[in-house]
């Protein structure tokens, strides 16, 4: 039985999900978005990392946060979630990738990349308010340090965020469209972007894309919704079946789309996916290119702990400045607001190395070469306040495959090399920042123990291809074989862009709808 009729079903609303909103309720589909998180205002965030109930997913153990940790065999994945997706965690960074991402991966030579997404770049940097950093701190002074000492000045600048600058602190009327916004405030440069931003200066998705969609389009957004199976219709379009996502007995709900666009990120679009080709009667003649070429942007999270008590590295946004150490490589300082220390739970001495008695012995290395700095940074008093983390990013592949085990998604080696968490190039830089800050070098315990690497940025899984033997998506994002079904995500992203892929994600979204007729 089908208890609602749409238009358009989005099951996501990050920067997939948030623009297909906008876009097709402006062309007069009725639209519902469906969204498995919370609605946050400026005040549910919370005010340090350490309120693990505001600030963690885990529904399980009561925890309803918008910030999830998804530790696999071969990855650790941070994502966002609730109304707004990752936009309300993620460090507000917009880049555009290199132009070898264009040209490489499943979509290469599908279209002119470059050429046809350019504008939709423009539009997704006008609407997610893309501003150059005007704030440097302290860290983002040691990063310019290094560009100068290996003559790269050149290379350095402020990053491009979608931050409100405004008057730190000062409320006024939407300033970016026409009124037609909520009201927003100058940023305090308090570096919580991560955490969530409690002062209405972060642009996150229902500032803007989800905003509009919903007070001025007629879209419906149901947060707490969890969508569990996507079946074809024998009538046309599909059934997408739904419960909520919080409570003991968990009622089903079934609603009819004619179309429906999967926006979930990839490890909430590819176990959905992956569920539903096991099924007869769901999509079994989805691509055999499901859950490959998972990529992460081969990066490498390091922190470096200062002992210098008079420094706060907490201030600014959280990722302020790059450096283009290379033509494949470049490096962020990152920073969580004072009192946000939970990761410190999470770190060990940063030990690099490819088998665990390497990294044992280059951790035990490291505590003995500075006994100083490893003493005062495991007794710091306020992690957050005094520790950089710092992110290195590669245009280099990496690649994964996800697959369903008997607990839900697992990753498998797949074809070509796997990421790793060892990169000489992120360990020498973290040691030259360790040096200008009297510091000491930390990583995730993960990486340290099993040499798994840690992402913010894991893309693919529904990559796009000419055929469904190259891909699971058509250029036009539409499921092969599935007509009126769509992949918004970061699972489309085909090749590896190096850079935080937000811009990337909305600017091939808003290409994707813009093919879309009007209703």
């Amino acid at each position: 039985m089908v208890d609602e009729h749409f238009d358009v079903a989005i099951v996501g609303s990050g920067f997939g999900g948030s623009v297909a909103a906008l876009r097709l309720s402006e062309k007069g589909h009725r639209v519902v978005v469906l969204e498995k998180g919370r609605r946050f205002k400026p005040s549910d965030f919370p005010k340090s990392t350490w309120d693990v109930r505001r600030f963690l997913w885990q529904p399980s153990l009561g925890l309803r946060g918008p910030f999830k940790m998804t530790f696999l065999r071969h990855v650790t994945a941070l994502h966002g979630i609730g109304v707004g997706g990752g936009s309300l965690v993620y460090a507000n960074t917009l880049p555009v990738p290199p132009p070898a991402f264009f040209e490489q991966g499943s979509w290469a030579g599908l279209a002119d990349w470059a050429a046809e997404l350019a504008p939709h770049y423009e539009t997704a940097k006008r609407m997610l308010g893309a501003a150059p950093n005007p704030f440097p701190g302290h860290t983002d002074e040691i990063l310019a340090k290094i560009a100068e000492e290996d003559g790269l000045l050149d290379r350095y600048g402020p990053t491009d965020v979608g931050v409100y600058f405004g008057e730190p602190g000062v409320e006024v009327d939407d300033p970016y469209f026409d009124g037609r916004g909520p009201r927003r405030t100058g940023c305090h440069f308090c570096g919580g972007c991560m955490v969530g931003c409690r002062h209405g200066a972060k642009n996150t998705l229902d500032k803007n894309y989800l905003w509009l969609a919903e007070h001025h389009h007629g879209a419906e957004l149901r947060p707490e919704t969890t969508v569990i199976a996507v079946r074809p219709d024998e009538q046309g379009g599909y059934r997408v079946f739904t419960r909520p996502t919080f409570g003991l007995r968990r009622p089903t709900a079934v609603l009819h789309a004619e179309r429906v666009v999967l926006a979930g990120g990839v490890l909430g679009t590819t176990e959905l996916l992956l569920r539903m080709k096991q099924e007869p009667d769901g999509l079994p003649a989805l691509s055999g290119r499901l859950g490959q070429a998972v990529r992460t942007n081969s990066e490498s999270l390091i922190g470096v702990t200062t002992r210098d008590r008079a420094l706060d590295l907490s201030k600014g946004v959280a990722i302020g400045s790059i450096l283009h150490t290379d033509a494949h490589s470049h490096l962020e300082p990152v920073r969580y607001s004072a009192g946000s220390g939970l990761f410190r739970a999470l770190v060990l001495p940063h030990a690099p190395g490819a088998t665990l008695p390497q990294r044992v012995a280059a951790s035990v290395r490291t505590v003995l070469q500075s006994p100083r700095r490893a003493l005062a940074a495991a007794f710091v008093r306020d992690w957050a306040r005094s520790t950089a983390i710092l992110l290195y990013m590669r245009t280099t592949e990496g690649t994964l495959g996800l697959s369903l085990g008997p607990l839900g998604l697992r990753s498998v080696l797949s074809e070509g090399a796997a990421p790793t968490a060892t990169i000489p190039e992120a360990s020498a830089l973290a040691e030259r920042f360790a040096e200008q800050l009297d510091g000491f070098v930390v990583s995730m315990f993960t990486e340290t123990v099993a040499a798994i690497p840690t992402t913010a940025h894991i893309l693919g899984g529904a990559t796009i291809g000419a055929t469904e033997d190259e891909g699971v998506i058509g250029p036009d994002h539409q499921v092969h074989s599935y007509p009126g079904l769509y992949v918004c995500d970061g699972s489309a992203v085909s090749s590896n862009p190096g850079v935080n892929p937000s811009l990337t994600i909305t600017a091939m979204t808003e290409r994707a709808m813009a093919a879309i007729p009007a209703r």
